[in-house]
């Protein structure tokens, strides 16, 4: 089901305009609501056979250490490079003719399974997007998208070969790792049907015949399996989807769709207001929580299967220190709206643009190319140690939490938009590395419910902490760095030491830069 409560209520602080002050009181004895960690259950990455390999897997492995993250996302599983389905196989090996009626005679899960046991054997599940289409089953084979990798996007030219290929497809999943494991496992039926992504003519109408289809071909295997869509850009079409499986009976065990912080309102929301990047994926997330309430299906789970600050490559927004403020002020807001959100990407292994050429060119990932850590990296770090409860706070710039074991986690934070969008890097004046975003914000904090002098750790993400651009910056932004520089960047973006403080008489002043995130450490929760 959806996340039954919103974000708690708000209650007393000040914010003096004039000096960037804010008073805050954390009541750690106040009522809680529960906070699960939506935002890094899932993550998105670069296409399915770049899952095999060691630099995939290594970036893997680091984000899955500072978030338990549970599934990774991506595109192309069913795509020729993966090797599925070849029914000319049969007549390329005469040998295999008298096993006509065996799926081996036409699909090859060889590099299937190498993908999914090397995501399992690192304790990551798939989330399984069922796209492209090979181009044996394609009613076009020249409808190839503008990416690097040329998948083909057009609907298959037999519904009879597709139905056979999903249900063989999900059979041997079955067979392979037990279907008390792959019930688990979502299949989201294609990407984006409503872009260039989706040939189909009318894109809606003939999506939902692909949607049906694929669930009937699911379902087939087991009735276990967890199927769902319209997984569509920028929040769209979920209302006609929903009404469409009530109407025809299509199996629908979740909703999906993406939204980025710079799509806009007149795609988004069909209007022409201006919503900023801090607002526009919580007002899309609010958008389809209250379509999926006014639908014939109002239970459905919501998950918006990618989520991002940008859908462009721009290397002040996703490889800067703005990232910190921005996913804390998101996860903020739209707490209570989704079951989970999955952050695009993991990691910068990744080729729709073509083979990356410079480890810092505004890509999605968490980690830049050679393993180095970007400041959303460490973000998420940071945020993952919050609890799961969430105490009211009144503040647009603060987060409190509650862990299990009674400690007391708060995040705090100074949004600024980015120092320049675009592809083009806009590099901050010497000097100025914090300054030029905009004025420091001083957080006082006050803590009821805590022992007066508890101690508290902090940990920060800003233009001088946690921050490996500026140490790119001094090497000249180089296209290659030598390994030697590599190593020094993989050091320069690793996380600043933590600081270790007291409260006292409950009280906490913390000066934050602009774009700068602080999480909190109270270990005596509650005494």
């Amino acid at each position: 089901m959806l996340a039954a409560t919103l974000a708690p209520p708000l209650q007393a602080a000040t914010l003096d305009a004039s000096s960037r002050s804010e008073k805050i009181t954390v009541d750690v004895s106040g009522p809680t609501t529960p906070f699960p960690h939506f935002w890094e259950q899932t993550y998105g990455s670069g296409r399915a056979i770049l899952s095999l390999r060691e630099s995939y897997r290594n970036d893997l492995r680091s984000v899955k250490q500072i978030t338990g993250f549970d599934s990774v996302r991506f595109h192309g599983i069913l795509m020729d490079e993966v090797g599925l389905y070849d029914p000319d196989r049969r007549t390329k090996n005469p040998g295999l003719t008298a096993q006509a009626a065996n799926d081996a005679s036409v699909y090859n899960f060889s590099y299937i399974d190498q993908i999914y046991d090397g995501l399992l054997a690192n304790g990551v599940r798939p989330f399984v997007e069922l796209s492209f289409m090979p181009k044996k089953m394609a009613s076009d084979p020249a409808a190839l998208h503008a990416f690097w990798y040329k998948q083909n996007v057009s609907p298959p030219k037999d519904y009879a070969l597709w139905d056979a290929m999903i249900t063989a497809f999900a059979k041997h999943l079955i067979a392979r790792y037990g279907i008390d494991e792959v019930s688990q496992w979502n299949f989201e039926v294609w990407n984006e049907p409503n872009l260039d992504f989706w040939g189909g003519k009318p894109r809606q109408a003939t999506y939902f015949t692909l949607y049906e289809h694929t669930a009937r071909a699911l379902k087939a295997a087991s009735e276990r399996m967890h199927v769902g869509g319209p997984a569509t850009a920028q929040a769209a079409w979920v209302a006609d989807f929903l009404a469409y499986c009530k109407k025809n009976n299509v199996p629908v065990d979740f909703t999906s769709t993406h939204v980025y912080a710079n799509d806009t309102a007149p795609d988004v929301f069909h209007t022409t207001e201006m919503i900023p990047r801090d607002k526009m994926v919580c007002r899309a997330v609010k958008k389809v929580h209250e379509e999926i309430l006014s639908s014939p299906l109002p239970a459905t789970p919501l998950i918006f299967s990618e989520y991002n600050a940008s859908y462009a490559n721009e290397p002040d927004v996703t490889d800067s220190t703005y990232m910190g403020p921005w996913l804390a002020t998101t996860i903020s807001q739209c707490d209570g709206l989704v079951k989970s959100m999955a952050y695009w990407s993991f990691s910068d292994v990744f080729e729709e643009q073509g083979v990356v050429r410079t480890p810092f060119y505004g890509g999605f990932g968490l980690m830049a190319e050679d393993s180095i850590p970007k400041p959303a990296f460490n973000a998420f770090a940071m945020l993952h140690k919050l609890g799961d409860r969430r105490l009211k706070v009144d503040s647009e710039s603060a987060l409190a939490t509650v862990r299990e074991d009674g400690s007391v986690v708060v995040a705090v934070w100074n949004y600024a938009p980015p120092a320049g969008t675009g592809p083009t890097y806009t590099p901050p004046p010497a000097g100025l590395v914090s300054d030029q975003l905009g004025p420091e914000k001083t957080m006082e904090l006050k803590f009821e419910g805590v022992g007066k002098s508890a101690a508290v750790t902090l940990y920060r993400v800003d233009p001088t902490h946690g921050n490996v651009v500026p140490a790119f910056d001094a090497m000249g932004r180089p296209a290659t760095p030598s390994r030697a520089q590599i190593v020094e960047l993989q050091k320069a973006g690793a996380a600043a030491p933590a600081e270790h403080l007291k409260l006292e008489q409950g009280m906490l002043t913390v000066r934050v830069p602009a774009q700068g995130l602080v999480v909190l450490e109270i270990e005596d929760g509650g005494k």
